[in-house]
């Protein structure tokens, strides 16, 4: 087949089952027999456009007040979803986890997108917020990471200092609108399938073999999984 299979996928650095959904699409292309013919392009998509960080917040705190929990309640959350994401081989830090707005840093990915650098600098993106406890909406932080995959100091100085693809983010975040995208990560396999949450690794393995046996990609998209997977939306994590 000379066409690339394309997945495309909605996330947010902000989103912890984005980064497991990450790990599971790639622990299924792994055992996929054309890995070679897929090609993945990350699409932006914020859980909260309009959140203003402050020096006082932590995550337990702001989802106990986002669910209008006790703070226990969000440490048994965030307890469960680390060991999920360990199942997934990540090891979460959420102690020292910065909330940050991921406008900028989607505004980056569009630039390393353009490089071909996109999911190098997806992974870092999501290790230095989930992992290692960096502020991935400061901008040296956020210069240091595209350095890390490849990318000209003054072209990505240049980018985070002026407002350059922040009509790129929108467009994603319209075209999520359109699509009916509720939460994310969203896969959607050749404009023709869509896979919801962080599914496991067999489900995507199925519907890269479905879509690659038809061999006909067509524009209509057609949910496959027919009960939510762990995803995070606008309303929080589930």
């Amino acid at each position: 087949m000379e066409n690339k299979l394309k997945i495309q996928i909605w996330s947010d650095i902000m989103c912890p089952y984005c980064y497991i959904g990450k790990r599971r699409i790639e622990g299924a292309l792994a055992q996929f027999g054309h890995q070679e013919a897929v090609d993945i392009e990350w699409k932006s998509f914020q859980l909260d456009a309009n959140f203003v960080a402050s020096a006082d917040d932590n995550i337990y705190d702001h989802l106990a007040e986002k669910y209008r929990k006790d703070r226990e309640w969000a440490k048994e959350m965030v307890d469960n979803m680390t060991q999920n994401a360990k199942n997934s081989g990540l090891d979460f830090n959420f102690d020292k986890a910065i909330l940050a707005n991921s406008y900028n840093a989607h505004r980056l990915l569009h630039l390393a997108k353009k490089h071909g650098l996109g999911d190098a600098l997806k992974e870092l993106l999501f290790k230095a917020y989930l992992t290692d406890g960096k502020n991935v909406d400061d901008l040296a932080t956020l210069s240091a990471l595209g350095q890390e995959v490849g990318m000209n100091k003054e072209l990505v100085e240049g980018v985070l200092n002026s407002d350059a693809y922040g009509d790129a983010v929108k467009q994603d975040m319209m075209m999520a609108q359109q699509i009916g995208i509720q939460g994310v990560p969203f896969f959607v396999f050749d404009d023709k399938y869509a896979v919801s949450g962080a599914q496991h690794v067999e489900t995507f393995v199925k519907t890269l073999e479905k879509v690659w046996e038809e061999g006909d990609f067509g524009p209509k998209l057609t949910l496959l999984n027919t009960e939510e997977g762990d995803s995070c939306g606008i309303d929080g994590c589930n």
